[in-house]
């Protein structure tokens, strides 16, 4: 009995109808329908197939409002309510904040150095010291003023950066280039904000606020990655980029830390308060948002989305002084890329869990695991697939399945530098699929074209 021919089966017991042609599932039950970009080689798992049908049939409770499209690229596997992976639009006057969840905003940062693998070679041992102590060991030193936050969040990042004073980290930072690199960051212009939305500790009265979070990775899949350019595979794009076979650049992933958790978790309790007493609750547990309060949380979540684009720029900047003082170099960043935002685009707004924009002639970021290689592409503004793309290669081992591993997974191929002992564990290789088979996949429908094959030195796990 073929593969599909199981699935089938399983997936008809639930009501589902499954069909595979070309790479690509179409599921489909009473409620909703999606498509699905999976090679046959990679599993396609029940639970995620369960979430995102799901989700596709969320809608408001007069049904004036809900769920035009719904797919998922490559990485696709279940979350903790959404899939990872799926990309869902929604007319314009409708949202779904649970299918974004609290992690607002997590994407990529790439940065490029200026430096050679050779020349920085001898320097390592002394460079991840550095970085272990700004990246994990509380070494930083990034102090804000409450103005700053607000202008962050009423103003946007451009009022930020001018509202920026030149002390801790502040005072070695180029604030012009800071500037000039806006235009690189993938649909911040579009995220709309306000510091009624944020956190009272960010915005309130005192002048001076050394935030715990800003400048920290997080938790989980989270990183601060030294990869080294391996293949350029799109000549001209990589050059416009800044890339060349041997450079080292800095790969970045992190989000909105407490900032996302405070906004999301508000506002998936609203959308559930906000259905109308006495109606029937969706099985599902997933509400919409429909209207002004429609419109007041992609403000609320757009807060949320300039915090994590300002931790990413932490993050970057204090990579970029440590290897400043120790090697020298010109550093510029090749582009930063949101995965976990809702954005109006085509008259629609898309619901992007775990997927990247990968609208016409914009870079986004693909990466691999500790042990695999990432990619940088150019997207193809695919509209079949929503112009999107996949935000990684999905992972393939639960992280409590790792946790049962005994000692270290390293074989010694891939370095992991943490405080905690379990991030090597859970994050492991092993833990996700092969990157090869998702990139080709992708090409191969015309969402993406490869620029460039980045191959991971030494990554770092809060």
């Amino acid at each position: 009995m073929s593969k599909l021919s199981r699935l089938a089966k399983a997936f008809r017991r639930e009501g589902i109808a499954v069909d595979y042609t070309d790479g690509i599932y179409r599921i489909t039950n009473e409620h909703a329908s999606a498509q699905i970009l999976l090679p046959a080689s990679l599993p396609l798992e029940q639970k995620a197939v369960r979430q995102l049908l799901d989700f596709a049939s969320v809608h408001s409770p007069d049904s004036h409002h809900g769920v035009c499209r719904a797919c998922a690229t490559p990485d696709f596997h279940p979350g903790s309510i959404a899939p990872v992976g799926s990309v869902v639009a929604t007319d314009a006057d409708f949202v779904i904040p649970a299918a974004i969840g609290t992690d607002i905003n997590c994407g990529m940062r790439l940065i490029t150095t200026g430096l050679k693998k050779a020349a920085v070679e001898p320097l390592k041992q002394a460079l991840v010291q550095r970085l272990t102590r700004v990246l994990l060991d509380n070494g930083r030193d990034v102090p804000l003023r409450s103005t700053a936050f607000r202008a962050l969040f009423d103003d946007g990042p451009a009022g930020f950066i001018d509202s920026l004073h030149a002390e801790g980290l502040w005072a070695a930072v180029d604030r012009d280039r800071l500037a000039s690199e806006l235009a690189a960051c993938i649909s911040l212009a579009n995220f709309d904000g306000n510091s009624r939305y944020a956190p009272e500790a960010l915005v309130g009265t005192r002048e001076t606020i050394r935030d715990p979070n800003l400048g920290t990775p997080g938790a989980g899949n989270h990183f601060v990655e030294l990869q080294v350019v391996d293949e350029v595979f799109d000549r001209h794009a990589a050059y416009a980029a800044g890339l060349a076979v041997g450079d080292v650049v800095v790969m970045i992933h992190s989000g909105s830390r407490d900032v996302g958790f405070f906004v999301g978790r508000r506002w998936m309790d609203r959308a559930r308060a906000a259905w109308p007493a006495g109606l029937k609750h969706p099985e599902s547990g997933l509400y919409g948002l429909s209207g002004p309060l429609a419109h007041e949380y992609l403000a609320a979540m757009g807060t949320a989305a300039r915090y994590a684009w300002a931790n990413r720029v932490v993050l970057a900047e204090l990579v970029r002084k440590e290897v400043s003082e120790l090697a020298g170099g010109t550093s510029r960043l090749v582009v930063d890329v949101p995965h976990n935002v809702v954005l109006p685009e085509q008259g629609m707004n898309i619901h992007r869990k775990g997927a990247t924009p990968a609208r016409h002639g914009d870079l986004a970021l693909i990466p691999g695991s500790m042990g695999d290689a990432s990619y940088v592409v150019r997207g193809l503004g695919n509209p079949d697939w929503l112009w999107s793309c996949s935000h990684g290669a999905g992972r393939s081992v639960r992280r409590q399945e790792l946790r049962r591993m005994a000692g270290n997974p390293s074989d010694g191929s891939w370095q992991c530098v943490t405080l905690r002992e379990e991030r090597r564990v859970e994050e492991a290789p092993a833990a996700y699929k092969p990157i090869g088979p998702v990139l080709a996949a992708q090409e191969q429908a015309g969402l993406i074209d490869a620029v460039a094959r980045l191959k991971p030195w030494v990554t770092f796990k809060a």
